[in-house]
């Protein structure tokens, strides 16, 4: 443990953005914990942990570091074998060992519903990115949120490429495999399947797990509480001290 408390670093997941964290960011900096919300690039699995690295060598002490959905699998590669990484929190995100994708994982149980929902874009350096399809976003991805803001995720949504979905973990002791971990996701997410977070949090030995009822994929803005509660917790944990809930 530390005296110093952490920054919390924050990396969202496909068809998400980084303001996506507003809500958790606002609750974090209510209990005077400062945190960055890295824009995940969403190009490559790869270059994007690389990308995730750079912003923690940015940061001075010791860092929680937060993935939502593909996210998990960035924070899972970049946090391997940097101690600056003190506990990492997954938010409705992947716990992959090595060698995984977000591909095999999403399958690795029934019940997403994302294949159907998904349109398809060529990229001018090869491959093809995908989006959340317009008319489907509310429903697919956020279907707690209310209509108006869910519109403007789906505007703002950041596409992702096939390469960053395919791209396997290449971290022979992913992040969670020595330090603290958290979960916390929504028994309703239509992205990835309850059944395959439930099994990544008992994968991790999960010092702590939440499970929030009726709660879509899009926790971080439709349960800003929530998350930032489980990340309390993270922080608490690694400063040794009690902060006010």
């Amino acid at each position: 443990m530390s005296d110093q408390k952490p920054t919390v670093v924050l990396v969202h997941g496909a068809f998400a953005e980084s303001a996506s964290w507003n809500g958790v960011i606002e609750r974090l900096h209510a209990e005077g914990i400062a945190s960055v919300a890295a824009a995940n690039p969403l190009r490559s699995l790869a270059g994007d942990a690389a990308y995730v690295r750079d912003v923690l060598a940015s940061v001075d002490g010791p860092i929680v570091l937060v993935g939502h959905s593909y996210g998990g699998l960035v924070i899972s590669e970049a946090s391997a074998g940097d101690d600056r990484v003190a506990a990492l929190v997954y938010a409705a995100a992947f716990v992959p060992e090595q060698g995984d994708t977000a591909f095999s994982l999403s399958a690795s149980e029934p019940g997403s519903t994302l294949g159907d929902a998904l349109d398809a874009h060529p990229v001018a350096t090869g491959g093809v990115e995908f989006v959340i399809r317009r008319d489907r976003f509310h429903e697919q991805f956020a279907a707690d949120v209310p209509a108006p803001v869910a519109g403007l995720m789906g505007a703002t949504q950041r596409p992702v490429t096939q390469t960053a979905l395919t791209d396997a973990v290449q971290a022979a002791k992913p992040g969670w495999t020595d330090r603290p971990s958290w979960h916390v996701f929504g028994s309703e997410d239509r992205n990835i399947p309850v059944a395959v977070h439930r099994a990544g949090a008992e994968r991790a030995g999960a010092r702590g797990t939440t499970e929030i009822a009726g709660a879509s994929h899009a926790i971080t803005v439709s349960q800003p509480e929530e998350v930032a509660a489980t990340i309390l917790e993270a922080v608490r944990a690694v400063t040794g001290t009690r902060a006010a809930a």
